[in-house]
């Protein structure tokens, strides 16, 4: 055993390693195959000879483990239950007792097993955390404490349900008593070692924990023993909101102490209580806001506390929503006081404020963009002056516009050197003039009546955004960004005079400047008005883009940025400017097509420079999303030369497995080989199909729906390729294992469908039985809804294709091979119920023409199954009462927040080539014409069997119906 530990330990340093890394890592998945390597990894984390970067290695890589292997998509124990009960028994006891980098990765290892075992496969974890606690052992209880919050805290964004709460009770009813009691005894354990400053930390660290756990469980509903104890709670509360020891005070300007994290926690906890119980905590408010006032005036304006500040803004900005709680502030001389003493000194720029701006530019722009997740002081201030507002709006407006005209006058007396007062004005009146939501679509929507957004900007900002002498980089910023944020309130003709301009920052020298220049403009450049028309358009842009694009790659490639940390790594980084280069190329369309050569060159540097590090999500996600822009605007002209271009380092990542880029150029192969839908299938993604059949590829569930798409694409130009390298079966093969997961298994259907279209009848014709056999058993075992109505989709689409070779007496005799007479009940309890249920256009026109044709065409409907064809008339006639018609686009590409999306986790969609909606029957364009036609037609050449059908099988009225769309 010791050895096969220290085999382990060795691939775990070794796969820290850049030069070995990949090779480790291979290594690690071969040794998780082995019985008992979970419980390897927890002992190497246990065990004091190794180094802490290997533990902490292993804490990672047992976490990882866990995502992966824990449950099966039923929720089922994928390893085996004696290593899962080991896991249980020694990982609470382990995660108490190692340092706290490792504590962090074991406790996000605690909340995956409890995501599927907690509480009712775990009911004794609560009752192994409350036994642990102590009365005076502060580094014990810190341990349990983080391994409750790990579980506890991930009811915080979940939905109220019946489970939910059945699991809440279940931990409160053991846990919340002794939490009371640890709260208790943790105060008077800080009253008495008030000296000893060791054994303090350790109390308040463990008492901030507390308060995240207080968080926790009263995230969804107020627990009856904490409303039982409100007093004494909100006592003890009040107590630490104002506790101060030098002690515990940090020595650093810029990182916060136990004291900053502590009360931050608190003021989280009366945000909430506000929020949600103000009902049962009301009384209690006015002590609280006092206790933040008094905070807020006296707080330093040191980076440490920003946090702090934020919060203590968060929780008078609550209080400011309830009318009775915020009359406080209704008077014109405690209104001036709020704003001077609170509201202005967190909205002043400060020298570390202007620090970052120098030092750090990238992150000072994170931090500052509205809509950002920074707890920023200027941000939270602008909230509670906007909680105000929402209350108060002649006053807030009047008194803060005095402040305004003051920093205005004090700026015009001295420019060079109170630009800051100018900084402030701008900042505060955009607080003002803002109402509702900021959104990232389109910036502010509605503002305040009381002021005049256009006039401000003519008369006090638009002189920094034109003038050539020399303006504070600061100054410009703000220009930039109130274009940026009131981009929708200004004309199609304003935008005329003032996108130049937008244009003109991205050639500063200050990374700042461009940057937000980037950004206004990607952001104007995707505003359309409400007929959907761009407020930019196409020939606005055009005359600019090789220009523009040549910059914006310049900006990017750029050497030297000053970034203190990694200036060379960063060059690369920039995901504003990138979005700006997509954002240009989806706006020129096929503008872009004379422009190709050079900006597929910018692409494939960069693609090479990233690949060696994928670092930065956003970055690669925009430039993965303007490459797609490209290949949709100007592959179907030239698709050779692109394809010849861009092959070698694509190629290049899948050989080397580089797993961040692995769906997007998998999306990218598609894209190019649907951009060229004619021709034979060309050499190299000939090269492509045996790896895509191989199972390791489609192991990773975020390349599934890409892989998906690539050997779609494939088939569609191939399919006599792969027959002829007997391909077909391992393409089933494909099939097979997407469907038996639920997670897959619409993937499956995709390309089970298109399979069915591409191979002929005679190719499949051993294959269909195993495929049926495959869809029916999961629809007896795990049929799930989604299952169900891609399965009706299925029938319907071969039942559709009678022309090539299949349709629906074709469907039965595959069914009937499968079990005699099993065609009937699936007909009757999932088919016809599904049928209304397709929501999509094209799934329902698919259905209508499915329906006609077993009326007009099968043999079994009209002989065997006569009950059967009553039943599907019925069906057809229900959905031409809301007929299917086409769907009307815009071409537009779907704008995505990228801060919304989960790299890593899954697939991510590449919106610039995401594929349309495939009709298989383009042709028939109004459906209610083409029934009519098809059943006259079959009635015609039948000797009038639908209408000898329709009188023997079908009701007077629904007779009378059919006949209707019959024209007889």
């Amino acid at each position: 055993m010791a050895m096969e530990l220290q085999r382990i330990a060795q691939l775990l340093e070794a796969s820290l390693d850049p030069r070995q890394n990949k090779q480790a890592e291979l290594a690690l998945r071969h040794e998780e195959q082995k019985p008992g390597y979970s419980v390897c990894l927890l002992q190497i984390v246990a065990a004091d000879s190794f180094s802490n970067t290997v533990r902490l290695a292993s804490a990672l890589c047992f976490k990882n483990f866990l995502k992966r292997n824990w449950t099966d998509e039923e929720g089922n124990h994928k390893l085996p239950q004696n290593e899962v009960a080991t896991i249980k028994q020694e990982l609470v006891g382990l995660m108490i007792s190692v340092p706290p980098n490792i504590q962090s990765q074991l406790g996000d290892a605690v909340g995956i097993i409890a995501d599927s075992d907690f509480w009712a496969r775990w009911d004794t974890l609560v009752d192994d955390l409350v036994s642990r606690l102590t009365a005076d052992n502060p580094t014990i209880n810190i341990g349990v404490l983080q391994v409750a919050h790990s579980i506890f805290k991930r009811w915080r964004p979940l939905y109220r349900s019946d489970e939910l709460f059945t699991e809440i009770n279940h931990v409160l009813e053991r846990f919340g008593t002794p939490f009371l009691s640890l709260l208790e005894s943790t105060d008077k354990s800080i009253d008495h070692n008030k000296k000893n400053k060791p054994v303090l930390r350790q109390l308040i660290n463990s008492l901030n924990l507390m308060m995240k756990l207080f968080y926790d469980l009263s995230c969804q509903d107020l627990p009856p023993a904490f409303e039982d104890n409100l007093p004494a709670i909100t006592s003890l509360l009040q107590k630490y909101l104002t506790f101060d020891d030098p002690s515990l005070n940090s020595d650093s300007d810029d990182e916060a102490g136990p004291l900053e994290f502590l009360k931050s926690a608190i003021l989280e906890v009366l945000t909430l209580y506000v929020q949600k119980y103000e009902d049962a905590f009301g009384t209690h408010v006015e002590v609280f806001v006092a206790s933040s006032w008094n905070l807020l005036t006296t707080t330093g304006q040191e980076t440490k506390y920003d946090i702090l500040v934020s919060k203590a803004l968060q929780f008078l900005t609550s209080v400011t929503r309830i009318k009775q709680h915020a009359q406080a502030f209704n008077d014109e001389a405690n209104m001036g006081q709020v704003i001077e003493r609170v509201v202005l000194p967190n909205l002043a720029l400060r020298d570390s404020d202007m620090e970052l701006f120098e030092d750090e530019p990238i992150e000072f722009i994170r931090r500052d963009l509205e809509g950002s997740d920074n707890d920023t002081r200027r941000r939270a201030a602008t909230d509670f002056l906007r909680g105000l507002m929402s209350q108060f709006e002649k006053l807030v407006t009047e008194v803060v516009y005095k402040y305004i005209n003051h920093y205005l006058t004090e700026y015009s007396s001295d420019p060079v050197n109170k630009w800051r007062s100018k900084d402030t004005a701008v900042y505060l009146f955009s607080s003002i003039a803002a109402t509702g939501a900021v959104t990232a679509s389109q910036g502010v929507k509605t503002t305040n009546p009381l002021v005049n957004v256009i006039e401000f900007f003519q008369n006090n900002i638009a002189s920094d955004l034109v003038s050539d002498n020399a303006v504070e980089p600061i100054l410009q910023v703000d220009s930039i960004k109130y274009l940026y944020t009131f981009r929708s309130q200004m004309s199609r003709d304003q935008w005329k005079d003032a996108f130049p301009l937008l244009v003109r920052h991205l050639a500063s020298s200050n990374y700042v400047v461009y940057t937000y220049a980037a950004i206004a403009v990607e952001r104007v450049l995707a505003l359309v008005d409400d007929t959907r028309r761009p407020i930019v358009e196409k020939d606005s842009v055009a005359p600019l883009a090789k220009d523009l694009l040549e910059h914006l790659f310049k900006l990017i490639e750029k050497d030297n940025i000053p970034d203190k940390n990694q200036a060379a790594s960063k060059l690369q980084e920039n995901e504003f400017l990138m979005r700006c280069v997509m954002r240009v190329l989806i706006v020129i369309r096929d503008g872009v097509i004379p422009l190709t050569n050079n900006v597929l060159k910018h692409f494939v540097g960069i693609t090479e420079i990233i690949c060696a590090n994928p670092s930065n999500p956003s970055f690669c996600y925009y430039h993965f999303e303007a490459i797609g822009a490209l290949i949709r605007f100007a592959a179907p002209s030239q698709p050779q030369a692109i394809e010849n271009t861009l092959y070698p380092p694509f190629a290049t990542i899948l050989r080397d497995d580089v797993q961040d880029f692995m769906p997007y150029v998998i999306q990218l192969f598609a894209a190019l080989l649907e951009a060229n839908s004619s021709g034979p299938l060309p050499d190299y993604y000939k090269s492509l199909i045996p790896p895509i059949l191989t199972r390791d590829l489609w192991l990773s569930k975020g390349n599934v729906p890409a892989l998906v798409r690539l050997l779609s694409s494939i088939i569609a130009r191939g399919a006599s390729d792969i027959v002829a390298n007997n391909q077909v079966v391992p393409v089933l093969g494909i099939f097979q294992q997407l469907v038996l997961l639920k997670s897959t298994d619409i993937y499956a259907f995709e390309l089970l469908e298109c399979v069915l279209t591409y191979f002929s009848t005679s190719v499949l014709e051993t294959y269909y039985v195993p495929i049926m056999q495959a869809l029916l058993t999961r629809l007896e075992k795990t049929k799930t809804e989604a299952f169900s109505a891609r399965f009706v989709r299925l029938y319907h689409f071969m039942s559709a294709k009678g022309d090539q070779g299949l349709g629906t007496d074709f469907f039965i005799k595959i069914i009937d091979q499968v079990q005699l007479g099993i065609f009937v009940p699936l007909y009757l309890n999932i088919i016809l119920p599904g049928t209304p249920k397709l929501a999509r256009p094209l799934d329902r026109k698919t259905a209508v023409i499915s329906l006609t044709k077993t009326l007009a065409d099968s043999f079994a409907f009209a002989e065997t199954y006569k009950k059967g064809w009553a039943f599907t008339c019925n069906a057809l006639l229900e959905l031409l009462l809301n007929p299917p018609v086409p769907s009307t686009t815009d071409d537009l590409i779907a704008d995505h927040d990228v801060d919304d999306m989960s790299f890593g986790v899954g697939f991510t969609q590449l919106t610039t080539i995401k594929r349309a909606a495939q009709d298989p029957w383009p042709d028939i364009t109004n459906i209610k014409s083409w029934v009519t036609e098809y059943l006259n037609s079959a009635n015609a050449g039948g000797n009038g069997k639908i209408v000898t059908y329709a009188k023997e099988r079908l009701s007077p009225e629904e007779s009378r119906s059919l006949a209707m769309y019959m024209q007889i």
